[in-house]
Parts: C-alpha cells; sequence; structure tokens
C-alpha cells in the first residue's frame, strides 16, 4: 500500500479522469514510471497552458491513449519535474496532500507543498 506525504495511505487522486502513471485513480509510482507522476494536482488554466508551451499537452484529447484532455478543475498526478518547474514558474497548481505520494518529498519539501494544498 502506498503513502501520501503525511505518511497515511494514499488516496485516490481522480477516477474522472482516470489518473495516474498505472491509470488506477491514484497518483503511485514504481520502477518503470520515470516521469514520477506523483503530485495529485488540481488544474488551472494558467498551468494547462504553461504545460502546453513546454512541450507537454495536457488539453488535446488523445483518444488511442484514452485520454480525453483536462480542463480547469480536473484532478490530475502530474509528472514531479512538470510541477517543480511551474513552481519555479510560479504557476503551479493547487496540491492534495492527501493524494500526492511521500516519494515527492524526496524533490521538495512538506511546507513548500503545504504553500498549494487544496483544502
Amino acid at each position: 500500500m502506498a503513502n501520501n506525504v503525511f505518511g497515511e495511505p494514499l488516496l485516490i487522486c481522480s477516477n474522472d479522469p482516470k489518473t495516474g502513471y498505472y491509470r488506477n485513480g491514484c497518483c503511485e509510482t514504481g520502477p518503470d514510471d520515470l516521469g514520477t507522476h506523483t503530485v495529485c494536482a488540481l488544474m488551472t488554466e494558467e498551468f494547462l497552458i504553461f504545460s502546453y508551451k513546454r512541450g507537454n499537452d495536457l488539453i488535446t484529447p488523445r483518444p488511442e491513449y484514452s485520454f480525453g484532455g483536462l480542463k480547469p478543475g480536473d484532478q490530475w498526478c502530474l509528472c514531479l519535474s512538470r510541477w517543480i518547474e511551474a513552481y519555479k514558474a510560479g504557476v503551479a497548481p493547487f496540491v492534495i496532500l492527501e493524494a500526492t505520494h511521500e516519494k515527492t518529498l524526496d524533490f521538495i519539501s512538506l511546507p513548500e507543498l503545504v504553500k498549494y494544498a487544496k483544502v
């Protein structure tokens, strides 16, 4: 069982749209997840545009990958490096801490994540 940043059981990030590297709704990770998709984030228009401009189009539906595209308000397991990039650029989306994998803490501190907590 995976844990969140508080050391408690990892909660589901989203089943609609179905998210997670393993598409099980959770921001679980493993050795095959090279992008470390551990941050459960609440999408904003600002972040989606930022990501699009950085070459990661999360907006356009891609039916061949069973991906309907994201819109503001959706929750999604983000690649940790993309969230940190957005954080440094001042456009990081809110984070759902209870659904964010503890591995995230290997790269950013809990006090910094708490500043972006969606309550």
